[in-house]
């Protein structure tokens, strides 16, 4: 069996992150869309009519800024704790960001989990909440995430927030997807309904990149119309 190091396994876990967007790339940054073709303007040739006159425009209102000014949206609280049950898997959440080579950080140790502080909470209206986690460290040994594999559709689990709250969701879908191959435009999307994705690394260990060459990712929704 091939060893089981952070330094070798997931030290490259995830995800090359445009800050700012809702996109990222678990085994590379994902190709930048090119900006679009140039417009190019065509003059007409000048008219020789004399032109009408015009109006001069109307006065344009001003206001104050401050006069009616609503409030920025309240962020929702941010995600400390995993817990699914099929899975024996109940481990503190840590809020992450992005390191200085793009990737998103992950927490050392393996029973502890990553949030990606630039992408929606469990208690955002929409968009997808994502959690990952290395499968194994050399802090902490094989971690809780490496037993992700075994939950099923249908299961559920409860993210908690700082605020107290339990947010429940049910699996909707258990996928091993090769790292090349991953959909991370639909992992991190920032729109659509509100949904949860858990990642951690599977597959074969590949000893020519020191890393397994899948990702386990698990997509659950929230239940009883939450969040």
């Amino acid at each position: 069996m091939a060893p089981r190091t952070a330094a070798r396994l997931c030290a490259r876990l995830f995800v090359v992150v445009l800050v700012g967007t809702s996109t990222a790339a678990l085994t590379g940054c994902t190709g930048q869309r090119s900006d679009p073709d140039p417009v190019v303007v065509v003059s007409s040739p000048a008219s020789t009519r004399r032109p009408s006159p015009v109006e001069p425009p109307a006065p344009v209102p001003v206001h104050d800024a401050a006069l009616g000014a609503q409030r920025p949206p309240v962020a929702a609280p941010a995600p400390v704790r995993l817990v699914v049950p099929d899975a024996r898997i109940d481990m503190p959440v840590d809020a992450v960001g992005v390191q200085d080579d793009g990737q998103m950080q992950i927490p050392e140790d393996a029973d502890r989990a990553g949030w990606y502080r630039f992408g929606p909470a469990p208690g955002d209206p929409a968009g997808t909440t994502v959690l990952a986690g290395h499968v194994d460290s050399r802090l902490s040994g094989v971690g809780q995430l490496a037993r992700l594999r075994e939950v099923g559709v249908g299961a559920t689990l409860t993210v908690s927030t700082v605020d107290g709250k339990d947010h429940a969701y049910r699996v909707v879908d258990v996928q091993r997807v090769p790292k090349e191959a991953a959909p991370v435009d639909l992992w991190f999307d920032r729109t659509g309904p509100p949904r949860l994705v858990v990642v951690t690394c599977g597959g074969t260990f590949r000893r020519d990149t020191g890393h397994y060459a899948d990702n386990v990712v698990v997509t659950a929704e929230p239940l009883g119309g939450q969040p």
